[in-house]
């Protein structure tokens, strides 16, 4: 008669079985009796393997569903859990549960009820075993947020990335709204260069209106593609919403316009320049100058000098 494996080979048997689980983030009862380790599906037995498990900082108790489950954790995190002091494993414990939105230090500290310098020595010895890292929130730069080492913070709390140190970075999202409107522009307009008495090409080209029916307007998912495809971001995946919310900013200012039913984007512009790298003298300060349809203007035509009403806003300047 086969003697019955001890408690130890018991609880060795079944974290192995659940590391094997890749689908598996949390189990309950039923998982670990699933796994066939525990004799008979003995219910008593399983609950005191696991209890040794917990113990041991191998098995973490979860809640799923009004459930109690138990997650599994990796033997060098539990080696680095059982370190810690009483009052170390509380506070760590207040930031984990706190997940990718983090924990404002003073929460923390009023949820510990312990002492100021207690508190903080906690925290130091949590950061330089590197368990914890504090970030800045967009929200409120001047808090002290805590989160797990091994996490990001979400985009709620950091603002995405048009947020740096919890401060908006105007200069990137400018450059980043300059290149979506370039972009557009260069899908809105087609050029056309004019030959000169000698039938040579000239060096100046014409910026004409896509023919009726013309749908290679961008889209939002198209302009995504392009930034990403561009490495302009330097690593930084930029996400639908976000181009979205830098498309509705050139929306407001006017630079472009809701082509395709909303789906697609339109230049109002046949080229986008820098006001301070501008030449100025006489015709750059009439409005021909600096007219964005300048080469669509003509006798007759839908733009012309005779109807144009920047020349009135000009001279009464």
């Amino acid at each position: 008669m086969s003697e019955e494996p001890s408690a130890e080979e018991l609880s060795k048997a079944l974290y192995a079985s659940c590391a094997t689980q890749a689908s598996h983030e949390l189990f309950d009862q039923s998982d670990l009796l699933s796994l066939k380790v525990i004799p008979n599906d003995d219910i008593k037995l399983l609950l005191s393997i696991v209890q040794k498990l917990v113990s041991d900082g191998l098995f973490k108790i979860m809640n799923r569903d009004r459930q109690i489950c138990w997650k599994l954790i990796s033997q060098g995190d539990a080696a680095k859990y059982k370190q810690l002091t009483t009052e170390e494993a509380m506070i760590f414990s207040y930031i984990e549960s706190a997940g990718r939105e983090g924990i404002w230090a003073r929460i923390c500290r009023g949820r510990s009820n312990l002492h100021a310098t207690v508190f903080n020595r906690c925290l130091k010895s949590l950061e330089s075993k590197s368990l914890i890292k504090q970030f800045v929130s967009a929200k409120n730069s001047s808090r002290k947020m805590y989160i797990l080492a091994n996490l990001q913070p979400s985009e709620d709390v950091t603002g995405g990335p048009f947020f740096t140190d919890g401060k908006l970075d105007e200069e990137f999202v400018h450059q980043l709204g300059v290149w979506i409107e370039n972009y557009i522009i260069s899908k809105s307009w087609r050029h056309h260069s004019s030959r000169d008495a000698d039938g040579k090409k000239s060096k100046s080209r014409k910026s004409l209106p896509m023919l009726p029916g013309y749908a290679g307007y961008p889209t939002v998912p198209e302009i995504t593609r392009a930034m990403n495809d561009s490495k302009l971001t330097s690593g930084v995946v930029m996400k639908e919403a976000e181009i979205r919310h830098l498309v509705d900013i050139l929306l407001w200012d006017g630079h472009i316009i809701e082509v395709m039913n909303g789906r697609g984007f339109k230049s109002v512009r046949t080229f986008l320049r820098d006001e301070d790298d501008l030449t100025r003298n006489g015709l750059t300060e009439a409005p021909c100058g600096d007219c964005p349809v300048f080469d669509l203007c003509e006798e007759g035509g839908p733009v012309n000098a005779r109807s144009c009403a920047y020349f009135t806003d000009w001279l009464d300047s």
